[in-house]
């Protein structure tokens, strides 16, 4: 029974120091002196509140952080990430069956490339998207070597789900990493068609493999990805500064801020109701319907008339001026009967605003800005020719049933105009200085269907009780009740903020540099990310442009080799043995589809950007020019002669790649001062223009 104890255990490994070494190598150009600068490079927000994460350029010369800020803690994991990248792409190069030269190439040039050294030693997200691209890739050809040995082995296993968990973190991290997912999940359908078609194998096994794959693939992504959320929103769980950007029922689940306002209140809205309505669109920014004693000027500047009627605008700031009571036409009062008659989808009702007692009103009367549309105002019964239409049938858009009631935060409702059909709906333009740059009402005679800008949600609202002018002005100054919280559901707020994420843009103004995706390619950007208050040291945002260069030109010719393969193969010339073939086009499918994916979409987006959203693309890139070169040695080159040439161009073509990594390197860790004449030095396009003028 105690035999085992005779014999002695022994525990055999199989270390590769290559592997070993890179990345000790990796976290030393990382983590050498991680917390300098002590300056604030890219602004976050630190504290535990929601946000959407954004991307912003920091002002040079940036503020210190304070003493009991952790930086060297704060920036550890991107650092981290960018450490081990270096060796994974040794890694991914080896797992694709090519040479331990090859992956030591592509791993070093990880290692020296100066724009990834930069980028992961700061707070910011590009390193932990490269790690986490780099690893699905990773984990899904550890997989396909599994798959040609042990299928269904525990190793197969965890590889198979491992991928889907990098992509889903990718994911997670930016919206960016769903074309690297798609990427991989383009790969693993072609391998499983192939799979279908294996003769071999029974019906029972090949609907295994795809059943493992669908599981691992697509369900544990998304049941990853909604535990991110689920811990962000547990953690992130107070109001902050950006929660204007969200709906009136995501604020009010959140501790503080309009939940301490909405807290108690009626939820069901009922005649005589006073309510704030927040417009759902909430573009160029939120805002409240809203009016005061002004009117609209009898003439406007192009010589148009109006009603000179009192003003109804949008106004993106809490104030009592926001406040309307909901009347029911046929009766006088405007406080809540006892019991309380709820409003219902399809009621006609009158909008009251509370401090000037004037109906909300639209009439055949052009909007100030948008001729198109009628003008919104309170009434005024100034020319007796224009009588008052203020009848509004109230639409409940996201009503269960047509006897649904209207419901204070929940319910998302359209006003329409009982005799012109109009649909009170935020235009977005801000008036002039009349009407005090606040954003313009309008009645849309066109507006059918569905959409935001004419949706109003009622945010703050409270039972009426006093009839008196007088005493219901000092209650609309009084703070709501607070006795009870009402919460969303987690997928509700899941839904809300992944949609906020993809919709809210930033400012689009010009950024002194924000570049386009044909920049990134010729490297004719970089972005100034810090500067020393007293000496000239400082940190750039700049890329080895013979790295980049070489990247660029090894894609090309990998396109070029593969096309001219592909037309060989097609009049049955194989140039190369079906494996090598194979490991080719697989090899083109990750790493040149990895950088198409990850550069090609920015043509078509509309934001600003920078040269950092490009280093993603560029990792892919990296791998691919070491595959290339050692495709050019050992089929292209038909003698030794020319190969041991070829070799000492690669060998004089590196060491330019390291002396360009060492000269940008002051700038790559801000780590000393320049004159202005080494600045100058260190700028390649600068230099080679002025190489130019002198010949």
């Amino acid at each position: 029974m105690l035999g085992f104890l005779q014999r002695p255990v022994v525990v055999t490994a199989d270390i590769n120091l290559n592997v070993v070494a890179l990345t000790v190598v990796g976290l030393l150009s990382r983590l050498w002196r991680l917390a300098y600068p002590r300056a604030v490079v890219l602004f976050r927000r630190l504290r535990w509140q929601l946000f959407v994460e954004q991307n912003w350029s920091s002002a040079l010369a940036s503020p210190e952080y304070s003493s009991n800020v952790p930086v060297w803690s704060l920036r550890l994991l991107p650092a981290l990430a960018g450490a081990l990248s270096v060796p994974m792409a040794y890694q991914i190069i080896r797992e694709l069956g090519f040479s331990h030269c090859a992956a030591t190439g592509a791993a070093l040039l990880m290692l020296i490339e100066n724009a990834l050294i930069t980028q992961s030693r700061l707070m910011l997200l590009e390193s932990l998207l490269i790690f986490f691209n780099l690893l699905a890739v990773l984990s899904y050809l550890k997989f396909c070597n599994s798959q040609k040995h042990r299928p269904f082995s525990a190793s197969w296993c965890f590889w198979l789900v491992l991928t889907g968990v990098a992509c889903s973190c990718a994911v997670g991290i930016k919206y960016m990493g769903a074309f690297t997912y798609l990427l991989v999940l383009g790969v693993a359908a072609v391998h499983a068609w192939l799979l279908i078609g294996d003769r071999t194998l029974s019906n029972v096994r090949v609907l295994c493999h795809l059943l493992a794959r669908a599981v691992a693939l697509l369900a544990v992504p998304v049941l990853v990805y909604l535990l991110f959320f689920y811990v962000h929103l547990v953690l992130l769980c107070r109001s902050g500064p950006h929660d204007q950007i969200m709906s009136s029922a995501f604020q009010a689940s959140l501790e503080g801020g309009l939940a301490r306002i909405t807290q108690g209140q009626p939820l069901e809205v009922a005649y005589g109701s006073q309510v704030t309505l927040k417009n759902v669109f909430g573009k160029p920014v939120p805002c409240w319907l809203h009016s005061h004693q002004n009117t609209y000027p009898v003439i406007y500047e192009n010589g148009r008339g109006s009603s000179h009627q009192q003003q109804v605008t949008c106004y993106p700031f809490k104030d009592v001026n926001n406040w309307w009571i909901v009347k029911d036409p046929g009766r006088h009062q405007l406080v809540v009967s006892s019991p309380p008659r709820p409003v219902r989808h399809g009621d006609v009702v009158q909008l009251v605003h509370g401090m000037t007692t004037r109906f909300l009103n639209t009439h055949d009367v052009a909007a100030p800005l948008s001729p198109h549309s009628q003008e919104v105002s309170c009434y005024v019964d100034y020319n007796i020719s224009m009588p008052a239409q203020n009848l509004w049938r109230l639409d409940i858009v996201n009503r269960e049933s047509d006897a649904g009631v209207w419901k204070t935060i929940l319910s998302q409702v359209r006003f329409v105009h009982v005799n012109t059909s109009a649909v009170l709906k935020l235009s977005g333009a801000h008036l002039p200085d009349w009407g005090f740059r606040q954003l313009e009402v309008v009645g849309e005679k066109l507006a059918r269907g569905y959409h935001e800008s004419a949706v109003w949600n009622v945010e703050e609202h409270r039972y009426g009780k006093s009839q008196e002018q007088k005493e219901r002005e000092l209650e609309l100054h009084s703070p709501t009740q607070m006795d009870v919280s009402r919460n969303l559901s987690f997928m509700a707020r899941f839904s809300e903020l992944q949609w906020r994420m993809l919709t809210v843009r930033s400012d689009d103004s010009e950024h002194k540099y924000s570049s386009t995706p044909l920049d990134w390619v010729t490297l004719e950007t970089n972005i100034a990310y810090w500067l020393h208050p007293r000496t000239s040291a400082q940190i750039h945002l700049l890329g080895n442009v013979v790295i980049w260069a070489s990247a660029s030109l090894a894609t090309l010719a990998y396109v070029l080799l593969f096309l001219w393969y592909l037309l060989r193969r097609r009049r049955h010339i194989c140039d190369l043995p079906e494996d090598s073939w194979l490991r080719w086009v697989l090899a083109g499918a990750l790493c040149a589809g990895g950088w198409a994916v990850n550069y090609l979409p920015f043509f078509m987006v509309e934001k600003t950007l920078f040269l950092y959203h490009y280093l993603p693309a560029l990792a892919f890139q990296i791998l691919l020019l070491p595959v290339v070169l050692e495709h050019v040695s050992h089929h292209l080159c038909r003698s030794q002669l020319q190969r041991s040439l070829f070799h000492a161009l690669v060998v004089a073509w590196f060491a330019s790649a390291c002396h360009v990594s060492n000269m940008l390197r002051p700038l790559t860790y801000g780590d000393r001062s320049l004159s202005p004449s080494e600045l100058r030095a260190l700028r390649w396009k600068d230099s080679w223009d002025i190489l130019i003028r002198k010949h």
